[in-house]
């Protein structure tokens, strides 16, 4: 076993952060639906990813030392991006991307549905998996940042609304 030098494991270190951060942006850009639901295709690319990046990450350190710190770094990378994920706001939206309305009062969205990629039958199915026959029963419909579509109906939400509307009107009237 030959003796690995240390600019051998730091250029690993840094080899594996920079297909980290590549890979990671874009699985972003990828969108929340491949994410989120992830077919035979996207398991296939997914595995064939790691394969191209493996020599990029260790480039001609086949060593055993050298796949521990790849995948050492790939472990400290993920933990730090989840801790800072959790304490900052902003960089969490960043990495996370945010939640679209599909459906509000009713009513389809068809920009958000579009840009989020997510077609009428997907959006049915959903429906369905919450219990609800049609879109037009839907006060809220949102596509998670995990890819899942969350779905209120209206008696899920007017108890609460109408409540805080006459919490509101009672402390309006006693002011």
């Amino acid at each position: 076993m030959l003796p690995v030098s240390g600019h051998v494991l730091i250029e690993i270190v840094l080899r594996t952060a920079v297909i980290y951060a590549v890979v990671l942006i874009g699985v972003r850009l990828s969108g929340k639906r491949e994410v989120g639901q992830m077919t035979p295709f996207d398991l296939t690319l997914l595995l064939l990813i790691s394969n191209a990046v493996q020599n990029a990450m260790v480039g001609p350190d086949s060593s055993l030392l050298g796949g521990v710190i790849a995948a050492g770094t790939l472990l400290v990378l993920n933990y730090a991006i989840a801790e800072v994920s959790g304490v900052n706001r902003r960089f969490r939206k960043l990495v996370q991307g945010q939640p679209s309305l599909l459906v509000h009062d009713g009513k389809i969205i068809e920009s958000h549905m579009a840009k989020e990629h997510v077609s009428m039958d997907e959006l049915q199915r959903a429906l369905r998996e919450h219990g609800i026959a049609s879109y037009h029963d839907v006060a809220l419909a949102v596509l998670e940042v995990d890819g899942s579509i969350s779905c209120l109906k209206y008696d899920e939400i007017q108890p609460t609304a109408n409540s805080h509307l006459a919490r509101r009107k009672f402390l309006q009237k006693h002011q």
